[in-house]
């Protein structure tokens, strides 16, 4: 037991460290290729802080070490735990990391039309999602309808993102690298080849990470009898999402609050679409009692945040119900009965 321990946290490290390298050059991407803080957000950082939960329901369903329904429950259990994370935990330690300054009445202002965007393509990509839960295995042709749905969903939310980039560009959104690439450190010129070099190298960790998180977990929910689609729902998602969380705090406390919403709220359609229709191609992928409340707070999370978008921003106590949501969430799913 103890040397699984040591490999999930092992695993998390390279996780990491990957994803560190991965979104530094994405910055640097972003500010070479002169394009807005919506698009580095939601687009490139959500995607590459997304990679290390992505490629843990990937990888367990296509060379997971288990069997193929311990594998096709650890692939469903990341693949809805992702958006559960994003859109209670993530959002409210972002809340938290600025509450001190700010205090309860401050705000939290993100580039507002560029917020709706995102929350809107997700909402509706994950009633998509819960829709095709409802559908009988039988009912393969209209199965397979909403998964090709939410691909095409994602490239149009991309397209409309990458529209509103110069107008945003010109508004004063542009991108802007505050940290040294990290080649460049190492006497390496900043060039879009570089850039590329770091890019690959840090998929590369990500993918090794990720497998042997897949290994550990297999390895911990078989030692403590626990349900692999339990722990998939609540310690992969948790432990993968920490570039998320940690770079949204980042952002958010040096007051880049486009940067670090769309972090979140990027990586929310990304895993709100591509990903639930690979789940819905690879697994049996219908409504469980055991992730049914996970997906009714998903939704609720992310409505609330939509409805209180308001034009002057966000306030800081809307994020901390989402992260009571949450709460709620544990206490129904691991304290015992009545």
């Amino acid at each position: 037991m103890t040397a699984l321990v040591l490999q999930l946290l092992l695993m998390l490290l390279v996780i990491l460290a990957a994803a560190e390298i991965f979104t530094n050059a994405l910055e640097h991407l972003g500010a070479r290729l002169g394009i807005s803080e919506g698009v580095t957000g939601s687009l490139f950082a959500a995607v590459g802080t997304a990679l290390p939960e992505t490629m843990v329901p990937l990888l367990a369903l296509a060379a997971g070490s288990g069997s193929e329904q311990v594998n096709a429950e650890i692939g469903t259990g990341a693949i809805l735990g992702a958006p559960l994370m994003l859109s209670t935990l993530s959002t409210c330690l972002m809340a938290l990391a600025v509450l001190p300054r700010r205090g309860l009445g401050g705000r939290l202002r993100p580039e507002r039309s560029g917020l709706l965007r995102d929350l809107n393509c997700f909402i509706a990509a994950f009633v998509l999602a819960c829709a095709a839960m409802l559908l009988p295995q039988e009912a393969r042709a209209a199965r397979n309808a909403l998964a090709l749905a939410l691909v095409l969903l994602y490239f149009f939310y991309m397209a409309l993102t990458l529209r509103a980039s110069r107008a945003l560009v010109d508004g004063g959104h542009a991108t802007q690298a505050d940290k040294k690439m990290l080649l460049a450190r190492a006497g390496l010129p900043v060039n879009l080849l570089t850039i590329i070099v770091q890019l690959a190298g840090a998929t590369v960790l990500l993918v090794a990470g990720a497998k042997g998180f897949i290994g550990g977990v297999e390895g911990v929910s078989a030692a403590l009898r626990v349900s692999p689609l339990l722990i998939s729902l609540l310690v992969i998602p948790i432990a993968t999402e920490l570039p998320e969380k940690i770079n949204s705090i980042l952002w958010v406390r040096r007051g880049k609050d486009t940067l670090a919403m769309g972090n979140i709220t990027g990586a929310l359609v990304f895993q709100g679409t591509l990903l639930p229709a690979i789940g819905i191609l690879g697994t049996p992928w219908t409504a469980r009692p055991d992730v049914l409340g996970g997906v009714a707070i998903t939704l609720l999370a992310a409505v609330w945040l939509r409805i209180m978008a308001r034009p002057g921003g966000i306030a800081l106590w809307v994020p901390l119900v989402n992260g009571a949501l949450y709460v709620i969430y544990i206490a129904t799913e691991l304290l015992p009965p009545f």
